[in-house]
């Protein structure tokens, strides 16, 4: 790169001194060669000063040349300026050494013969007829040719470049090689996947952790059909011995009035009647059991993309029923919902974020006389909006802010993880709607759940 330098004017001091000497010549006389010599030492001044000054403007130029061509040489892009004849006149380090080629080989060159794909100047010609508005920027693709004779794709940046008058001068093309770019969209997307399997398992955490406080609930669940079972399980038993008895004594040919006397003794006529009932309901016992572990398999496990049409009303029921199921004498819940409220999107995880709020709502009351929890659904304009209201002490204000940050909670060390509201807030976002939280009006917290009707 190279600078104009603009020559300083001539000295004034120059034009008297020859206008001095000549007076002197004319006159002749002694006080006009002190005059000579006193313009001589001005003029000897004047020239030393405008030499510092020259030497001053010349220093600040080739320090503001370096700095351009340090920041040239530091551009990681590929820099490539050219007249508006499309003969390159400077490039930068970094088109250097990704193609090999020296710079003075490439200054001077058709910028054509840098591509693979013929880029000539009239593709860019439409920059120097646009004028001196400079903003119009045209990308596109093209093979870059190496010294070793292959091609490296770039993706390119060219815009018009104009001289001080505002007149087209020529354009600068800026481009980066397209496997870096692809490698910056890798490792992108690798994060992003990264970051999506990381959510999952927390996800998954916080819901064995909701599953590990449910425990008691479950227990209580399968504890009533296991029972029935167990018990009509022993009654059968003592049936088939009675049956057992009297059949050996039918295919032993005892008499009819033993037949009749152990027939009545061993009530069978009663047994026969029972069968049934007794079959009828060790099956429902069984199936009720069936129902309860299968449901636990379905909240347990990782539903990554589940989306269907599912009965809200249905998920909150069954959230209830664990959450509050032995203790249902204490926590006393009004659930107003109507039969059917459907939305789209995962049961399972729709009902982690129900029992993560019952479960804080159950939490919230235990120091209050009657503990209550109201549920209740406003239905308007295709969305759901479900609140849960609790009568506990309600929410610090200081908290609100932070109540779905993850890790956040006000519950002691070793009872919260600090992520069923995160993950809950994140869940219910990903199924397009929204979950919030204040204090009602009458007291206690306030949750409202707001989905998109299916």
């Amino acid at each position: 790169m190279s600078a104009a330098r603009r020559s300083p004017a001539k000295p004034k001091l120059e034009v008297d001194l020859k206008e001095t000497l000549q007076r002197l010549i004319d006159s002749g006389g002694e006080p006009a060669w002190l005059e000579v010599v006193r313009k001589m030492d001005d003029s000897h001044t004047h020239l030393l000063l405008y030499q510092a000054a020259l030497e001053e403007k010349n220093e600040e130029l080739e320090k503001t040349q370096q700095f351009v061509l340090s920041v040239l040489r530091s551009m990681s892009d590929v820099l490539i300026v050219c007249d508006l004849h499309g003969n390159v006149e400077e490039v930068n380090r970094a088109l250097v050494e990704l193609t090999g080629f020296a710079e003075p080989a490439l200054r001077g060159k058709p910028v054509a013969e840098l591509f693979t794909n013929g880029i000539s100047p009239c593709q860019t010609g439409c920059f120097a007829a646009r004028g001196k508005d400079g903003n119009c920027i045209r990308e596109f693709e093209a093979q870059l040719l190496c010294h070793n004779g292959g091609a490296i794709p770039v993706e390119l940046n060219c815009t018009p470049r104009h001289d001080p008058q505002g007149n087209a001068a020529g354009y600068v093309m800026i481009g980066r090689p397209l496997g870096e770019l692809r490698r910056a969209y890798q490792a992108l997307r690798d994060a992003h996947e990264e970051l999506k399997r990381t959510q999952q398992q927390l996800l998954h955490s916080e819901k064995m952790v909701a599953l590990g406080r449910l425990v008691a609930g479950v227990a209580h669940e399968l504890n009533n059909p296991i029972s029935f079972v167990l018990g009509n399980v022993a009654a059968l038993r003592r049936y088939s011995t009675r049956l057992k008895t009297y059949l050996e004594a039918v295919h032993g040919d005892a008499p009819a009035e033993t037949l009749s006397y152990l027939r009545q003794q061993l009530r069978i006529d009663r047994i026969v009647e029972d069968l049934d009932p007794l079959i009828d309901g060790t099956v429902e016992g069984a199936e009720r059991t069936r129902d309860i572990v299968e449901g636990l398999k379905r909240f347990s496990a990782k539903d990554n993309s589940e989306d269907v049409r599912f009965n809200l009303s249905a998920v909150v029921a069954k959230a209830l029923g664990w959450v509050s199921g032995p203790s249902s004498e204490r926590l006393r819940v009004s659930n107003t919902l109507p039969a059917e409220i459907y939305v789209q999107g995962s049961a399972g995880q729709i009902q982690q974020v129900v029992i993560n709020l019952v479960q804080n709502a159950y939490d919230a009351t235990r120091a209050a006389e009657t503990p209550s929890l109201r549920i209740a659904a406003q239905i308007a304009d295709g969305r759901v909006a479900v609140s849960f209201h609790d009568n506990g002490p309600g929410i610090a204000a200081e908290h609100l802010e932070q109540l779905f940050d993850p890790f956040f909670t006000t519950k002691p060390v070793g009872q919260g993880t600090g992520l069923g509201l995160s993950i809950s807030y994140g869940i219910v976002g990903r199924h397009g709607g929204s979950l919030s939280a204040a204090n009602h009006p009458d007291g206690g917290a306030l949750f409202v759940l707001e989905l998109p009707l299916a």
